[in-house]
């Protein structure tokens, strides 16, 4: 590929040639262009740097992939500008993982280089560095009896502390220390003189994992990697990992792509947990980008969990990775007592629990727990106090009469304000009655913490959610609300858990609404006691499947039920779906120009914020990488003759309605 031409400029015969990345963010240009090397940058341009090139007459950025002694064009070929750093920051088995990556999503080498490499911080790469690399094995002999629950635990231990590449996908108990576990896999695997990479959901997951690993390896034997960190923290990081000083990187997303030598294993906690899904550009997921790795560098794989998402179960059906779960005696001794508001015998007891938010069972849950000065746990699906209210006459949801957002209450004497334009309805009057009054429809934390507050007086009320999320709380009587993912780990566990709200969880107009309920309820429903001194208690219908999963805390089942239910309707992961989102014209044009597979399906079209519509492209599993390959080159096509309207491609996105 030629780069563009420079008429100052001659190329001298026998100059070398290196192939570069150009950052330019056009998908019809995803490819690597050839680049003369001057001699003053021989001895610096090496592979892995970051270099800058003059293309369509502007200086623009890009990585150097490779070098060749001469190139197959003909023509004549510009020179590098400059070798913005010597260091190799990208390393060959990341460029070549960026590429099977971009190829996955649909997405072009130069977005995913930008996810894979932190931006340069020059002050840090002048630092004094230590290249003296960490010894591999730790500092002593990987003990195997915190797996001592799950029967085929201990081997994939021994597999790991031997070299070798297991597969696993593994449901945690209640209770358990799932970052100890992941430690001591990671121990294992640094014993067999390999590398690790594990990836958690936030930063509260990130901290545990780190307390844990450190406890088990010794200090500065790994690095953590995320966004939260700052850039320098995050570039020195970085580099750590790049120039082998460390065998172990964890971190958020952001270390799906950690430049680890001699991978070993990759690790996932929570894979369905939406922050493991980047929101740029190809928007891969954390876990299929390190199943991805696994594949690519023979490395061992462990995607854990309380709960199991359909992806994970698929994992397990085609026998990829086999699963290490308890069997079910273990199950029944570590688990809390879980029951129901909403089947038959509670109704008959408490026929108004089927309205109550909270019913009776949950009121008696939580006021043993107090009496025996344990903690309770209150999951609760919405922040805020009333983040939804409606018309006390006609029940019409109170819109903004600006952009027809809904409208909340931020306190008990607050005023109405839009949740989309933050504009205050001091005067709101129902459109439909002309009433007034006005109540609630969603109650938030907040409120929910209040409403707590009056029924036990006396009883300290902590909250955990957006504005501050709470890490651990002491032992002792204490209400804590909280939000999914904010619930905190109470010292020697909750006396009782009570999950609210459960109808704003199974409701949603999402095709993971179900496994997302089951995954937030098992989190919640983990930091309880086991039973008799734990109880949890579902304002939920005892019938529903979720629940059913929940009551047996039995993931795989409810997973392998999801799966099975995919396989019939033709969604993912039991078929690659591609979702196709802009102008209702760009889209009509994009799926013109695409080559699609021959049995591939288009559904649609269906709405999408903002005034856009929304394609689906459905194809077999088999015939993913030629749907990824068509849509890609339909969308360089257009970026080609410089189509105005923008158009989102994503391959199998959380959110496909």
């Amino acid at each position: 590929m030629t780069a563009t031409k420079r008429s100052d400029r001659r190329p001298a015969d026998g100059s070398p040639v290196a192939r570069v990345c150009v950052d330019v963010g056009l998908a019809h240009l995803d490819r690597p262009f050839d680049y003369l090397v001057p001699a003053e940058l021989d001895e610096v341009a090496v592979p892995g740097t970051r270099v800058k090139v003059r293309f369509a007459g502007q200086l623009v950025d890009g990585w150097l992939l490779s070098r060749a002694d001469d190139s197959g064009h003909t023509g004549r070929l510009a020179y590098l500008e400059k070798v913005v750093s010597p260091e190799p920051v990208l390393a060959p088995e990341i460029a070549r993982l960026a590429r099977a990556v971009a190829d996955r999503y649909a997405g072009s080498l130069a977005d995913v280089l930008r996810l894979a490499v932190p931006p340069r911080h020059a002050r840090v790469e002048k630092e004094p560095r230590d290249d003296e690399p960490a010894p591999t094995a730790p500092t002593g002999a990987v003990d195997p009896r915190g797996w001592r629950d799950y029967p085929t635990g201990p081997a994939l231990l021994r597999a790991l502390a031997d070299g070798r590449a297991p597969h696993a996908v593994w449901s945690a108990l209640p209770g358990e220390d799932w970052a100890a576990r992941y430690a001591d896999a990671v121990a294992a695997t640094v014993a067999g003189g390999r590398g690790a990479v594990v990836v958690v959901p936030d930063a509260r997951d990130l901290d545990r994992l780190d307390a844990a690993l450190t406890v088990v390896l010794g200090p500065g034997r790994h690095v953590s990697l995320s966004a939260a960190l700052g850039p320098a923290r995050r570039y020195r990081a970085f580099l750590a990992a790049r120039r082998g000083q460390v065998p172990v990187v964890i971190g958020t997303r952001a270390a799906m792509f950690a430049p680890v030598a001699r991978l070993g294993l990759v690790a996932i906690w929570d894979d369905g947990d939406d922050l493991h899904s980047e929101p740029r550009a190809p928007y891969p997921h954390a876990r299929d980008v390190l199943l991805t790795r696994a594949h690519l560098a023979e490395a061992g794989a462990l995607v854990g969990g309380y709960a199991r998402t359909a992806e994970a179960q698929l994992l397990v059906e085609t026998g990829w990775a086999p699963e290490v779960v308890a069997d079910r005696g273990t199950v029944r001794a570590r688990i809390p007592a879980i029951a129901p508001t909403g089947d038959d015998p509670q109704l008959a007891r408490d026929p108004g629990a089927a309205t109550a938010r909270l019913p009776s069972l949950a009121w008696t849950a939580a006021r043993d727990a107090l009496r025996q000065d344990l903690a309770v746990l209150v999951q609760v699906p919405r922040r805020g106090y009333l983040p939804s209210i409606s018309c006390a006459e006609c029940r019409t949801p109170a819109r903004c009469a600006h952009c027809a957002g809904p409208l909340a209450l931020p306190s008990a004497g607050g005023i109405p304000a839009c949740r989309w334009c933050a504009r205050v309805a001091a005067a709101y009057a129902c459109p439909e009655c002309g009433g007034r009054r006005l109540r609630a429809a969603v109650t938030g934390a907040r409120r929910t913490a209040e409403e707590l507050g009056r029924a036990f007086p006396g009883v300290t009320v902590r909250t955990s959610g957006r504005e501050e999320v709470l890490t651990d709380v002491p032992g002792g009587a204490a209400l804590v609300v909280a939000t999914p993912g904010a619930e905190p780990v109470a010292e020697g566990g909750y006396g009782a858990v009570l999950l609210l709200d459960s109808w704003a969880l199974l409701t949603r107009a999402d095709l993971r609404a179900g496994e997302e309920a089951l995954r937030r309820w098992l989190a919640a429903a983990a930091l309880a006691r086991p039973a008799p001194d734990g109880r949890v208690v579902v304002v939920a219908d005892g019938a529903l499947a979720p629940v059913q999963a929940l009551l047996r805390w039995d993931a795989g089942w409810f997973a392998g039920r999801e799966l099975a239910e995919r396989r019939e309707l033709g969604f993912p992961p039991a078929v690659r779906m591609a979702s196709v989102t802009g102008a209702a014209e760009a889209v009509a044009d994009l799926l013109a120009a695409a080559r699609l597979p021959d049995d591939a399906e288009v559904l649609g079209p269906v709405p999408a914020e903002e005034g856009r519509e929304r394609m689906l492209v459905r194809v077999p599993r088999a015939r993913a990488a030629a749907l990824a390959e068509a849509l890609h080159s339909a969308a360089g096509a257009r970026a080609a003759r410089k189509a105005a309207d923008p158009v989102r491609l994503q391959v199998d996105p959380l959110s496909l309605f």
